[in-house]
């Protein structure tokens, strides 16, 4: 159900994007554009194009609204950080609240290299042999 929404959701913004892009510039904003007659005075007849406009923004906003709604269903009560860790949720882990935080548990496991000096058996200093 989502897939086909989004797909429709795509087409609509794909012609209302067209739809916006054939209309004929009217001066709008900047000053610009299109003739002045009458842009002042009156209102200008809704063309064939406007009312394509109006209804293709209203179906856009309408499988947006959709989207937000299946999408919101989708996810309910899993956290983000949930999907991220692929871990238990954090209402299972245990609580640590006051407690000091166990940095061992966060580094790797010690290595024959991590050792300091002297505490291995080889020497130091490679053998000439």
């Amino acid at each position: 159900m989502q897939n086909v929404v989004l797909i429709v959701h795509l087409l609509l913004a794909l012609s209302l994007i067209g739809v916006v892009l054939l209309q004929r510039s009217e001066g709008g904003g900047l000053g610009m554009g299109g003739g002045g007659g009458g842009a002042m005075s009156q209102r200008s007849a809704a063309t064939a194009l406007g009312k394509v406009t109006w209804v293709l923004a209203i179906g856009f906003i309408a499988t947006s609204i959709t989207l937000t709604v299946l999408a919101a269903q989708d996810a309910a009560g899993v956290s983000v950080m949930d999907r991220l860790t692929g871990g238990a949720p954090a209402s299972e882990a245990p609580a640590t609240e006051g407690a000091p935080l166990d940095t061992d548990s966060l580094l790797p496991p010690p290595s024959a290299t991590d050792a300091p000096a002297g505490t291995t058996d080889e020497p130091l200093v490679p053998r000439a042999d």
